[in-house]
């Protein structure tokens, strides 16, 4: 018959029969000074009581002696555990209390009137409300003409950088073909609407298809120009030709006078 033995591997407690005991050649026995368990706290006990055996605080051998547990073999060791934090965790009312009361959102929408008032601040007069719309038109006005004349700092994202300067200069120093395409197209739909003829009608979206056919045909060769001459001037250029591409043939197709930033190179310039 088998008996149950009691036995130690690698600092855990272990219940298996003599037969899987000398399959596996492990020598039972009470475990090491430093093993994992020194410091295991087990569930449902007090802190304060420690003077009280354990489960764990002998363990039978396999010869039915008692051993001592590791608990017992370290008992004039140091401390195991972290270490506090020298207050105590706040409540969470205590928490709420400190951060202050939460206003309740407003039901109606006169409550959330009420509400913007309150957070808006004094109310201004009629000539301080007038006073304040100019000053921020004026101040949107200022940051437009900084914009238009190219100031860095006031560009868009999309503009901003000496190779995008560069590409603006190269389209507005070139004759587009590109720049046509609006007007162009607001003729025909004019057109196309002032006279009823459905023979008329078909020549016009003809001749609308053929010039989308000439715009994206330009438009790739302004695209091609470009990144030929940014790759010249900036050879550490790190931004994609499709990117640049797009960017000079979305600017050559607009008017002259609509480009932002405004152009600061006349056409038939050399840019180089």
């Amino acid at each position: 018959m088998d008996v149950p033995r009691v036995y130690y591997l690698n600092g855990t407690l272990f219940r298996r029969y003599s037969r899987l005991i000398h399959r596996l050649g492990h020598v039972t026995g009470p475990p090491v000074v430093g093993s994992n368990l020194a410091g295991v706290k087990l569930l449902g006990r007090k802190k304060d009581n420690e003077g009280e055996p354990t489960g764990t605080d002998q363990v039978t051998g396999v010869d039915g002696t008692a051993g001592s547990t590791a608990a017992g073999s370290t008992a004039g060791g140091p401390a195991s555990g972290t270490a506090p934090k020298g207050r105590p965790t706040p409540k969470r009312n205590e928490a709420t209390k400190r951060r202050g009361p939460v206003a309740p959102a407003p039901l109606t929408a006169a409550e959330a009137r009420q509400r913007r008032k309150e957070l808006r601040g004094p109310k201004l007069s009629k000539e301080e409300r007038k006073i304040e719309r100019l000053t921020r038109r004026a101040d949107m006005a200022d940051r437009r003409e900084k914009m238009m004349a190219g100031e860095e700092s006031y560009l868009l994202p999309r503009d901003k950088g000496p190779v995008r300067r560069y590409v603006r200069n190269i389209v507005d120093a070139r004759r587009n073909v590109l720049g046509l395409f609006m007007p162009a197209a607001l003729a025909m739909i004019f057109f196309m609407l002032a006279l009823p003829s459905l023979k008329f009608q078909q020549i016009l979206s003809y001749a609308m298809l053929i010039l989308v056919v000439i715009m994206m045909i330009d438009g790739l060769i302004v695209g091609r120009k470009v990144n030929r001459m940014v790759d010249e001037k900036f050879p550490d250029n790190t931004e994609s030709g499709w990117k640049l591409g797009l960017y000079a043939a979305s600017r050559a197709s607009q008017l002259r006078r609509m480009r932002a930033p405004r152009p600061v190179v006349e056409r038939g310039d050399k840019i180089s």
